[in-house]
């Protein structure tokens, strides 16, 4: 029997569940210096895409697709358009499988330099992250 599908703890201080896509788990990064989704696949104990069928490795890449498209909706609502889109697989922090799409912007302090472990992040404040939570699942998109 497979273990259910259990996000790791490390994901809970930083990003909020958002919703679930077909695959993944869609978490909305608390950072309101950028439009940031991470989706991390809902089956226990993978760690590198290699573990995915390659059925599911299609579908992520489809979802990392969708992320895209809604971290542009979520620039476009700030008023801040993405220019450019990072999408990574990191996991040397947390190793269980999941994939960043952040929105990027030629002005957004830490440009070209990458987002990951930079910083201080900015938090968006319980009703404005509310509200970017529910324009992803009204977007059509979640």
């Amino acid at each position: 029997m497979t273990p259910p599908f259990k996000a790791d703890p490390a994901f809970d201080p930083g990003s909020v569940v958002v919703c679930d896509w077909p695959l993944c788990q869609v978490r909305l990064q608390d950072d309101a210096h950028f439009p940031w989704l991470i989706l991390i696949p809902r089956r226990a104990g993978l760690h590198e895409l290699e573990d995915l069928t390659a059925a599911e490795r299609a579908i992520l890449m489809d979802e990392v697709v969708r992320a895209g498209a809604v971290v542009r909706m979520l620039g476009e609502a700030a008023q801040r358009p993405v220019q450019k889109l990072n999408v990574a697989a990191l996991g040397n922090v947390t190793a269980q499988l999941h994939v960043h799409v952040v929105g990027r912007r030629h002005d957004d302090g830490l440009w070209p330099d990458p987002v990951w472990g930079r910083g201080e992040a900015l938090p968006y404040g319980a009703n404005a992250l509310q509200a970017a939570a529910s324009r992803i699942r009204l977007s059509g998109a979640g």
